[in-house]
């Protein structure tokens, strides 16, 4: 052999080598982080866990039950490898006015689409649903997304059509891979009426539900950037901005009745609450003082009026999240 040929087989040799020693490398790599990562996860289930348990205790008085409070906690603070964890986090749950998140993503994905025009009208509706949580601003938002209408009954045929249109929120949530919701229904106080009622009695399911994680799901992706597009979810934000430290004369406006009881100096507050007479809900995103980030989704039926269940959970993970 010339020595020649002997320093090519030298030469591919060490080649080979190196990307032996590059590919074992990065393999270690991976696995470390993968490793970090279910680490990071244990963790935090175990702050869940944890908490979840305190909350049921400090609540036992009140017949606070396991089956009456749903949390879900997405840690942020590595925007790129978020991490989740959750406790009956997949259970549906009437969510009251916390599907209006749902309805706002919506909006925005059919204006970025042509689907709606971008109107004035629309943009007050908008504000309206989401930092006063008005009813009447959310029904006018769901007609435009479906292309229904409340009014009177309609014949059997008329009624397949138009629940068929009121699905259209659900089917696009659908495709973006969300599972065990329903986001085809106006939020009432008195009503519903006519063939809102009549979809009521013929279509199941006969309500709006939604789950922590799916709700995690949805604010984490507005607060990263990733739903519709950045630009929209920095409007979203926008209206979803709270200010827990302000003056109000309202106790349970979105502020201050809910995660804001338990916001700390110097943190920033995100969220959307639901209430009804029997549900109490609250989908927040904290920025604290030292860094951390995190979605944190609490759900409670059965104890609607009790003001500290929520920032009972709030306190408790913001002081873990603290140290």
């Amino acid at each position: 052999m010339s020595s020649k040929s002997s320093k090519c087989i030298d030469g591919l040799v060490a080649s080979f080598a190196a990307m032996a020693v590059m590919a074992n490398a990065q393999s270690k790599i991976k696995n470390n982080s993968a490793a970090e990562t279910s680490a990071r996860q244990e963790r935090l289930q175990q702050l869940v866990n944890d908490t979840v348990q305190f909350t049921l205790d400090r609540f036992a008085d009140k017949k606070l039950a396991t089956n009456q409070l749903a949390v879900t906690l997405v840690d942020l603070r590595d925007p790129q490898a978020p991490v989740q964890a959750s406790y009956r986090g997949d259970t549906q749950i009437y969510p009251a006015s916390v599907v209006k998140l749902f309805y706002l993503v919506a909006a925005h994905r059919w204006m970025e689409d042509g689907k709606l025009p971008d109107t004035d009208e629309l943009r007050r509706a908008m504000r309206d649903m989401i930092v006063d949580s008005y009813n009447e601003a959310t029904h006018y938002i769901v007609d435009l997304l479906t292309d229904t209408t409340s009014g009177p009954e309609l014949p059997p045929a008329e009624m397949e059509v138009w629940i068929n249109k009121r699905n259209a929120v659900n089917r696009y949530f659908a495709s973006l891979g969300y599972t065990n919701i329903n986001a085809n229904r106006k939020p009432w106080c008195e009503g519903p009426y006519g063939r809102e009622k009549q979809s009521v009695k013929i279509h199941q399911p006969n309500r709006n539900l939604l789950t922590t994680d799916a709700t995690a799901r949805v604010l984490t992706e507005i607060v990263t950037g990733k739903a519709v597009t950045p630009a929209r979810c920095a409007e979203m934000m926008k209206l979803l901005a709270r200010d827990p430290f302000a003056k109000s004369t309202e106790p349970d406006d979105q502020a201050h009745g809910f995660t804001g009881r338990a916001i700390p100096a110097g943190a920033k507050l995100w969220s959307k609450a639901g209430w009804t007479s029997e549900t109490r809900h609250d989908a927040a995103y904290l920025e604290l003082p030292g860094g951390a980030r995190f979605v944190l989704v609490t759900f409670t039926t059965g104890h609607a009026n009790e003001r500290e269940i929520i920032p009972t959970v709030a306190g408790r993970i913001i002081e873990s999240m603290t140290k």
